[in-house]
């Protein structure tokens, strides 16, 4: 790599395919902070896309270009910047690091082919970067890695190398190795010397950017004895990877190797998801047109990146479940594409970006849209046909319009207004599903209400909307505490989500403190006496009841027993009287939770022949439960979660010590993978409201965690008695 002279693409003009072998889907990933949007820039740049400032035509940037992303001062969402080398069209899909945006993550690596691994020279490499490396191994995703931040003044590039073999290369060493070494200028005021160059180890040419143009030189004798011993780990790192059984005897035997059989033999290695080179790359100086190490990490993406073409074949099934044979990367096949970003543009409206992985799409035809599996996040199942709009290619705020979108490109397409992320779009008459991807579960919960009446008009078509756009959301309703909660992925995320209802749906909401589902219930077995007796001018009210309250087990719920005798309570009023306890137990008794798991019989009770009535004994049924109440314990009950927290082994003394500081039980631990332990406990929910945020501290990022409902049991009575002055007190 490095030995070929390329073009690239003309600014201006949106790059096109008319064949997969002559695409690249490639995403960028790394943690917040990386540079993964400066590289993309830089890269747009020495592609011909940009000017020098990393604008486009109407003056935007390529990528940020959102106003919440300005005002955040990092990525919130994927951007496709498309881009042109060599006759080639190169989708980049830029990700956030910020962990709360990990379902954007996820979008990006479903679009892509190849992800390619930006770590700063300056910052290292996180526990969340260490995972995602494996993830990607697991489904065999070509990988490479590029250095940045090479400006930066303790950065080393040689020590991030071998940073990037010891996290990167655990099972394989030889498989992650640098393509290139830095070529470093004079030393600025500081002692720190820039990398100004790059020493090529297969070609054995030099790089040199310092004129602010790149100029490919032959070394000099200095600069060829450095390379020596890392070029020899390159080649036979290449050859350990080659199909050419012979060619490591030969090597062995003293032959040298030509350059086209190694660039060849890395390019297939690195297309197959088995050998990941280093790079690293720079933004442009001021004044120039390449960016260090551009020009070569768009050699590799071109030229040892797969094609679209080299995808495993895609399952699907029919939208009611039925099997059907798998597509392939094919223009002419059956249409199968993926909507795999929603979002809303206040003049185009609802705006999809789409991957075609079978077929061809085209303009104003009608397609079938199908989705299911998100129903618990207020997602609804569709399968309907809609007229798709406008085909275009992004370009920062700018669209370019397609007349076609090929198996292997991405594009946007407007006005599907009910295809949300993860529907699967299809030919009508021939309607396909693709299971969607995993989506992580938003465990963060944000309580709103409506600013002002204006605004409850509008919130609930503005939630739909946000949800609709962001699968890792979930809207709930909760039907105990009466609140609105949207469960989000941190404290990011929820900033997001609500800077979205203010600018984009108009909707201003106040966040208010969540609640949890507590109930109430009698702690022993307690007596009440309901008295209903008012006269007042015509037909007055009369109704007398006495129950008996005592607990039952968990899980019993309200059981209501009449061992009336004698009449005293005529038959017709009975219903009355369990209808008036169970209102009064859903209102609560103590502190107005939800009362559960007691039997309440009516033993005795007077009526009046005339006086009486359906109301008034409803009424003495819900005042002999507040007397049985007064004169008994009430426990309150709190909702105790299961809690399974996945961790690197290290961190797994530091969790289980938090999780004992909030009450929590730890039921077992066990291995789950190389390195990796899963804690298994239950933990009062009362304790986990900030969980999601705060397992990040403690693992530095690299926990994760699952919840599910177990059962409710009773409050400690020192947080009861808290709960119960807060009752009284209206807050």
């Amino acid at each position: 790599m490095g030995a070929t002279s390329h073009q690239a693409g003309a600014a201006g003009r949106a790059p096109t395919a008319d064949r997969p072998s002559s695409l690249r889907n490639v995403v960028l990933v790394g943690h917040s902070g990386a540079g993964k949007t400066t590289l993309v820039e830089a890269l747009a740049l020495t592609a011909g896309a940009v000017n020098r400032a990393g604008r486009v035509e109407d003056g935007t940037a390529v990528s940020d270009y959102d106003e919440i992303e300005h005002r955040q001062q990092r990525s919130v969402q994927l951007s496709l910047v498309p881009v042109e080398w060599a006759g080639i069209k190169i989708n980049i899909l830029d990700t956030p690091g910020y962990a709360d945006f990990v379902g954007e993550l996820r979008a990006g690596l479903r679009a892509a082919d190849a992800a390619l691994f930006v770590v700063s020279s300056s910052d290292g490499i996180d526990g969340a970067t260490r995972m995602l490396w494996d993830e990607c191994a697991a489904v065999g995703m070509p990988r490479a890695i590029v250095v940045t931040h090479l400006e930066a003044a303790r950065a080393d590039y040689a020590q991030m190398a071998a940073v990037c073999g010891e996290n990167f290369g655990a099972d394989d060493p030889d498989a992650v190795i640098p393509l290139y070494l830095p070529l470093y200028g004079p030393p600025g005021p500081d002692g720190h010397a820039p990398v100004a160059g790059l020493l090529g180890l297969l070609s054995r040419r030099v790089y040199d950017y310092t004129s602010g143009e790149r100029v490919e030189r032959d070394p000099e004798p200095a600069e060829l004895a450095l390379i020596s011993d890392a070029r020899s780990r390159l080649i036979e790192g290449i050859i350990a990877e080659s199909e050419d059984e012979s060619l490591m005897d030969r090597y062995l035997g003293g032959e040298d190797i030509d350059f086209k059989t190694l660039v060849d033999d890395l390019e297939r290695a690195v297309a197959r998801g088995t050998f990941h080179p280093v790079l690293m790359a720079a933004p442009a100086a001021d004044g120039a047109r390449q960016g260090l190490g551009t020009v070569e990490l768009l050699e590799l993406i071109t030229g040892g990146f797969p094609t679209p073409l080299e995808r495993a074949a895609v399952a699907v099934t029919a939208p009611d479940g039925a099997e059907r044979p798998a597509v392939t990367c094919d223009p002419d096949g059956p249409l199968v594409a993926e909507v795999v970003k929603t979002s809303s543009d206040p003049y185009v409206g609802r705006v999809s970006l789409v991957r075609v992985f079978s077929g061809t799409l085209r303009p104003e035809e009608t397609v079938h849209v199908s989705g299911h599996g998100l129903a618990d996040r207020g997602h609804e199942d569709h399968d309907v046909d809609e007229r798709i709009g406008t085909l275009t290619s992004p370009f920062g705020k700018q669209q370019h319009t397609l007349t076609q979108v090929i198996a292997g490109d991405l594009a946007c397409v407007a006005k599907l207004t009910r295809a949300e992320t993860g529907d699967t779009l299809s030919a009508k008459d021939r309607p396909l599903l693709m299971q969607p991807w995993q989506m992580p579960d938003p465990l963060l919960p944000l309580a709103i209400e409506a600013h002002s009446k204006a605004d409850e008009d509008k919130l609930s078509q503005g939630l739909a909307r946000l949800v609709a756009e962001d699968p890792t959301m979930r809207l709930e309703q909760n039907p105990d505490t009466h609140q609105v909660v949207l469960w989000c992925l941190g404290e990011a995320h929820q900033d997001v989500a609500l800077e979205r209802l203010r600018a984009r749906y108009g909707v201003q909401v106040d966040p208010v403190p969540h609640k949890v589902s507590l109930r109430e219930t009698f702690g022993a077995k307690a007596s009440g006496r309901g008295r209903h007796v008012k006269q007042s001018g015509g037909h007055g009210q009369f109704a007398i009841c006495e129950i008996e309250v005592e607990p039952l087990p968990p899980g019993s719920g309200i059981e209501f027993v009449d061992k009336v005798v004698g009449g005293a309570v005529p038959r017709q009023f009975i219903p009355s009287v369990e209808k008036g306890v169970r209102t009064q137990a859903a209102r609560g008794v103590a502190a107005g939770y939800p009362l559960v798991d007691v039997r309440i019989t009516l033993l005795d009770g007077k009526a009046h022949s005339v006086d009486s009535s359906d109301a008034a004994f409803q009424t003495a049924g819900a005042l002999a439960l507040r007397e049985a109440a007064a004169e008994a314990r009430i426990h309150l009950l709190e909702p105790v979660a299961e809690l399974a927290v996945l961790v690197p082994d290290e961190y797994v003394g530091p969790v289980m010590s938090d999780l004992a500081g909030r009450r929590g039980r730890v039921v077992g631990t066990e291995q789950a993978g190389a390195g990796r332990t899963q804690v298994r406990a239950e933990i009062p929910e009362i304790e986990i409201g900030r969980y999601a945020v705060e397992l990040r501290s403690v693992s530095h990022g690299t926990g994760r965690f699952t919840r599910a409902y177990a059962r409710h049991e009773p409050m400690p009575p020192q947080i009861a008695d808290k709960v119960r002055e807060q009752a009284e007190k209206g807050t």
